[in-house]
């Protein structure tokens, strides 16, 4: 057909639609160089077009993109510039697209070069209007600016428009570039008009295309609420069983807490200070008062240190603190109640070290301190001279902390130059309380494991000296047996983690760290008294038993400690079977149990070790001996013929033989009496009332939590209990059950946060179970998805993505203390679940074989090419033997599934709510986040529910750091 004019052209290239290539080949037939007046008929052409459909076609926008490109640097053609304004503002609020994703990517490239070619516009007018201003002549400047700025606020007031141009400017960050510098030449121009209204309507557009880029990290925060028992327990947990843990994953959790509850930074940081004086005036009397004074004084300050630097100013951090602060001042009963418990005036010492850590300015602290000052004068006084002589504990873990680091110094000098001076550094360790006020601090302060590594090492240097006289060797008696204690008594309060060393290839592991791993009792762990560590060489242990057995005394000149600390334990087992034998009568047994703790508590505490294991293997009928024995141990020995320190030594020796015994104490209904130092050594043990299902005792102790809103220290340590006994699956099943019990809304959510504070035990354990076992259960058994509806459903799809996005988020570090003790599920299990070949279905998608009409409901018609699991994940190359993120991937396959399903009901509202809170948690589906496990396809479905159709969902969902992923995004925003 022979094209006659424009306006031919125009309904030849709609009808025939032309490509971009096609429509530039033909302009220059209607538009020879430098021609412009025909721009008027295009115009016109175009508006009539666009009048045609119910939107635009794309190729008017890449008609107008080729028109501005090449005809329009001229904006001093007012009636061009009229019509293309036009244009724009046909089109402007009503764009969409259903091609290919190549054309919706096409269209957020026109759209942003439409935006420029408008800002430089709106800046020309702004500058004729400026020039009109000085001639006297402003009206048509005034006129045009009014127009471009009209069109520029209709754009950008669509939010599909902006995500389109968020999507555009990650396709071509120079044109972004450039948008920027029209947009701050704009602003120079403009600051020059006089026009108040003009100015305001530019600054609110220039807003909003500053927003672009961060359009999805905005969220709003909860102002209404002024409690979050999430925060107040994540502190708790921590200062109760985990002060060894790293200050860097603590500041990630409670970072991740405040962004998925979006609290307020002064409200948050007012929550961590409540917790810490809660635990202080519940903590038990002794370690665990040490433990809390050195987390909230010591540890929690450094916290806000590192959270600072998450804000987004220093200034502004500062203020919050000391908005905090202020609250805090009004919570008036419970500074009094810890000023009470602490002897003395606790938050003076917090503000002084917030002060030192720059957290609050000098002035800030001062008039803290002069408004509490005030306030405790009508305070309860206290009882005139009752502890007017005691240091308050926070004083003495203030003063502490130098002190590790100066101790860690002395333990760095040659040891064999001056072994009676570090004897002596070591014997005022062992005074009082100054051990475990030193182990506090270096706890709270990341310093343990180095102080540990010191002795560990100093414990080596002692275990054997080739030619000694008898003060030498009573000296490397001493401090072998410090060392040794010391240890024990460190992986004993912060866990054995402490101790060991990294594994070195080739490298001699140190005695101590041996025979804590084979032969030393603890929670949990069950040990064999036949191991090949109890039974070491026969002439070694007849050695000992004859030096034992004969010796009015031990024996130390040339001792080599190591080895009879390996001996004893078979050393023990001739002398109890000699014993029940009637070979040895019980006076005898008395004078080797007083060789064995008389110079050296360490011998006894191997003794004890082998009993304990020992006795486990016993008949009820066969223990007696074996439990005598141990009573001996641990008695007192009266004598003047000790060494050094022996009164000390004692102390520690016994709370260590309490800790050893209690398992096998509890389990065979026995009682030992302990010497007793005045103080509980083991606060928390035995929680668990006797003779109850241990259901029952979980369903009880979280009925009570939620009732009160909060968790405390004890029920924490019943939680664990609980944990440890019934496993993962029964504990985390149980309590979800609780859960989905609840119909009251106000209830739910607390439930939640109160739910995943407690999951925090073992949050990557819990999250594997939840989400790979118990939600696919729900929601494939149609039996159960009336269990799935509001307010619990949605209480159940909020706690499943926080426990995901948490766990996804650190399970790339390091477990906690806490957790490295509890059995680990082995992969194979979650490999067996969810096999690595997507060719044969894995178990759980097996269970989604009965919808047989649903085997392609993942692809959409125009994506059958693209495969119906590939994810932003296999691009990135994501580790998929890692268990959390097999479970992740086959997860959301089944999310995928379930929204293309042709069956509706509360498990497809479950899965709304869940993609919803993963919205509303994250700032944006960018690489590292779980959402890169969803299906590309899973967002065409997603864009169908009415309660996911908007452009910022769109956004959130999807990778935008792949090209296949804006695509996506792109494909899905348009067809809105």
């Amino acid at each position: 057909m022979k094209v006659v004019n424009l306006k031919q052209a125009i309904l030849q290239a709609w009808k025939e639609r032309w490509s971009d290539y096609q429509w530039a080949i033909n302009m220059k037939k209607f538009f020879p160089k430098g021609a412009t007046w025909d721009i008027l008929n295009l115009a016109d052409a175009l508006l009539e077009q666009a009048m045609i459909g119910p939107s635009p076609n794309p190729l008017i926008l890449s008609y107008l993109k080729y028109a501005i490109s090449s005809q329009f640097d001229d904006f001093s053609r007012d009636l061009c510039v009229q019509a293309l304004l036009d244009i724009m503002d046909m089109f402007c609020d009503r764009l969409s697209c259903h091609g290919k994703a190549e054309e919706c990517i096409g269209l957020c490239r026109a759209l942003l070069s439409a935006l420029h070619w408008l800002l430089r516009c709106t800046a020309a007018s702004a500058e004729r209007l400026r020039e009109g201003l000085e001639a006297g002549t402003p009206a048509a400047g005034e006129k045009q600016l009014a127009m471009c700025l009209q069109r520029l606020e209709k754009t950008l007031s669509s939010t599909k428009n902006r995500a389109l141009l968020h999507i555009a400017k990650l396709e071509e960050a120079s044109s972004w570039t450039a948008i920027e510098h029209s947009l701050l030449k704009l602003g120079e121009i403009l600051a020059n008009l006089s026009n108040p209204q003009l100015r305001s309507q530019a600054e609110q557009c220039g807003t909003l295309i500053r927003s672009i880029p961060t359009m999805l990290s905005v969220h709003a925060e909860q102002m209404h609420k002024t409690g979050f028992p999430t925060v107040h327990a994540v502190i708790l947990l921590e200062g109760t069983m985990n002060l060894t843990g790293e200050t860097q994953s603590l500041v990630e959790q409670l970072t991740m807490v405040k962004r998925m509850q979006h609290i307020p930074t002064p409200l948050f940081v007012l929550e961590i200070w409540k917790a810490c004086f809660v635990g202080l005036i519940e903590s038990p009397e002794g370690t665990e008062e040490l433990k809390w004074t050195a987390f909230t004084f010591l540890k929690i300050p450094q916290v806000l240190v590192k959270l600072k630097k998450y804000s987004h100013g220093d200034k502004d951090f500062t203020e919050d603190v000391n908005c905090a602060f202020e609250f805090l001042l009004k919570l008036t009963p419970l500074l009094d109640k810890a000023d009470q418990r602490c002897n003395c005036d606790c938050t003076n010492f917090l503000l002084q070290e917030c002060g030192k850590q720059g957290l609050l300015s000098e002035a800030s602290v001062n008039n803290l301190m002069a408004k509490r000052k005030a306030d405790r004068e009508h305070a309860p006084q206290q009882k005139s001279g009752e502890n007017a002589n005691i240091q308050p504990n926070i004083q003495l873990i203030l003063r502490a902390e130098p002190t590790v680091t100066n101790i860690l110094k002395t333990m760095d000098a040659d040891h064999s130059k001056s072994p009676e001076g570090l004897l002596g550094v070591l014997g005022h360790m062992l005074s009082g309380k100054s051990l475990d006020l030193l182990l506090a601090a270096a706890a709270a302060t990341g310093k343990l494991k180095s102080f540990a590594r010191k002795f560990i090492n100093l414990n080596e240097f002692t275990t054997y000296g080739s030619e000694e006289s008898t003060k030498p060797a009573s000296v490397r008696a001493l401090l072998f047996d410090i060392s040794f204690l010391m240890l024990c008594h460190v992986a004993q309060t912060y866990g054995s983690e402490v101790i060991l060393s990294e594994s070195r290839t080739g490298a001699e592991v140190p005695f101590f760290e041996t025979w804590m791993q084979t032969c030393m009792p603890e929670e949990g762990k069950i040990l064999n008294p036949d191991h090949p560590c109890f039974r070491p060489d026969s002439t070694k242990v007849e050695s000992l038993v004859a030096l034992l057995n004969n010796s009015s005394e031990m024996k130390l000149v040339q001792m080599k400690w190591h080895e009879a600390c390996l001996s004893i334990s078979a050393a023990i087992l001739e002398i109890l079977n000699a014993w029940e034998n009637g070979v040895l009568a019980f006076e005898s047994i008395q004078k080797i149990t007083d060789n064995i703790k008389g110079k050296v508590c360490s011998l006894a505490v191997c003794a004890v070790a082998w009993l304990v294991a020992h006795v486990r293997m016993l008949g009820l009928d066969e223990r007696e001996k074996s439990l005598q024995m141990i009573r001996q141990l641990a008695g007192p020995l009266f004598s003047e013929n000790t060494l050094q320190f022996y009164n000390e030594r004692v102390v520690i020796m016994n709370s260590i033989l309490e800790r050893m015994c209690a398992d096998v104490l509890q389990q065979t209904a026995t009682q030992i009496k302990f010497p007793s130092t005045g103080v509980d050594t083991m606060p928390y043990w035995n929680l668990l009332p006797p003779k109850r299902p241990i259901k029952e005792v979980l369903t009880d102790i979280f009925a009570k939590v939620l009732e009160k809103g909060w968790v405390d220290s004890r029920s924490i340590h019943i939680f664990d209990t609980l944990l440890h006994m019934g496993g993962v699956y029964w504990f985390c099943n149980n309590l979800i059950k609780e859960l989905l019990k609840e119909t009251r809304k106000e209830h739910t959510l607390r439930a939640v946060e109160l739910l995943y504070s407690i999951f925090c035990l073992d949050m990557q354990q819990v999250t594997l179970v939840l989400l790979g076992h118990i939600l696919p259960g729900l929601l494939t058994d149609s039996s159960k998805w009336h269990s799935l509806m509001d307010p619990p459903g949605t209480a159940l799809a909020k706690l499943a993505v926080w426990c995901a996005l948490s766990s996804y988020s650190s399970h790339k570090g390091q477990a906690s203390t806490r957790q490295k003790k509890r059995h680990r599920e082995d992969i194979e299990d979650y490999i067996s679940l969810f096999p690595l070949d997507d060719v044969q279905p894995s178990k759980l998608m097996r269970l989604l074989s009965s919808n047989e009409d649903d085997a392609n409901i993942l692809s959409s018609p125009t994506d059958r090419s693209m495969s119906t699991s590939l994810s932003a994940s296999q691009l990135h190359t994501v580790n998929m033997r890692d268990p959390l993120n097999r479970v992740l991937a086959n997860l959301f396959l089944l999310i995928s599934s379930i929204l293309g399903s042709r069956t509706a009901g509360p498990h497809t509202q479950f899965v709304q709510w869940f993609m919803e809170e993963c919205v509303d948690c994250l700032e944006q589906g960018g690489r590292g986040s779980v959402l890169q496990f969803m299906p590309f396809t899973t967002v065409s479905e997603l864009v169908k529910v009415s309660a996911m159709s908007s452009p910022k969902v769109v956004l959130a969902i999807t990778d935008l750091s792949l090209p296949l992923g804006r695509q996506v995004a792109a494909k899905a925003i348009a067809a809105l």
